[in-house]
């Protein structure tokens, strides 16, 4: 019994993310996301295709989706181990949107679906990261930039708020994850033809 429940919280998170949110919203208006911009089915390239307003609610529903299962497993099922249960709640999440069987297992990047997760459960370690992210946006308007150095900072972070060596081990794990996910950015801000969120292209 408690394999099964350890695994259909598992599928149940996986189900969760793979709903791909940018995807269907832009399809819903007659546009393939994945033809525009990046390609990419997130909140950033959703936003370039339709506007602000309906990127920033891709956003906040990827978010949503990240925070449902982490914060909602533990409460219905509180004899499990806590932590363990987050984590293979968060990773399953994910997974999801970044995998979604949906697309032929080809989704986003999953920061804001992580970053929904980690609200549920690192809560100080994420606002230290969503600090980070804020400061390098600003000072570069590079969307993929803020991510990745976030990304980078979270294991960080983590360590010096919890000390906890699984927290720990997770988020490194959760941070090179996130920052592979972006190596198509990477390129393209080694080329200087990476997309600035409110410059002109010249």
């Amino acid at each position: 019994m408690t394999a099964g429940i350890w695994i259909g919280c598992a599928a149940a998170s996986y189900l969760l993310g793979s709903i791909p949110t940018g995807f269907v919203w832009c399809k819903a208006r007659g546009i393939d996301i994945r033809k525009i911009g990046s390609g990419n089915i997130g909140a950033t390239n959703v936003m370039r295709a339709l506007g602000k307003p309906i990127g920033v609610t891709v956003l906040l529903i990827d978010a949503a989706k990240g925070f449902v299962p982490v914060f909602a497993a533990p409460a219905f099922f509180p004899e499990l181990d806590r932590t363990l249960l987050q984590i293979v709640s968060c990773v399953a999440v994910v997974a999801g949107h970044n995998w979604t069987c949906w697309l032929k297992f080809k989704g986003g990047k999953g920061i804001a679906t992580s970053a929904g997760a980690l609200l549920a459960m690192l809560t100080l370690p994420l606002l230290c990261v969503l600090a980070v992210w804020g400061i390098v946006f600003a000072a570069s308007r590079y969307v993929s930039l803020a991510s990745i150095v976030a990304a980078a900072a979270l294991p960080v972070a983590t360590w010096l708020i919890t000390q906890d060596k699984t927290f720990i081990i997770f988020t490194v794990i959760l941070s090179v994850l996130a920052i592979y996910k972006h190596k198509s950015n990477i390129q393209r801000l080694l080329a200087g033809t990476e997309n600035r969120i409110g410059v002109k292209k010249v």
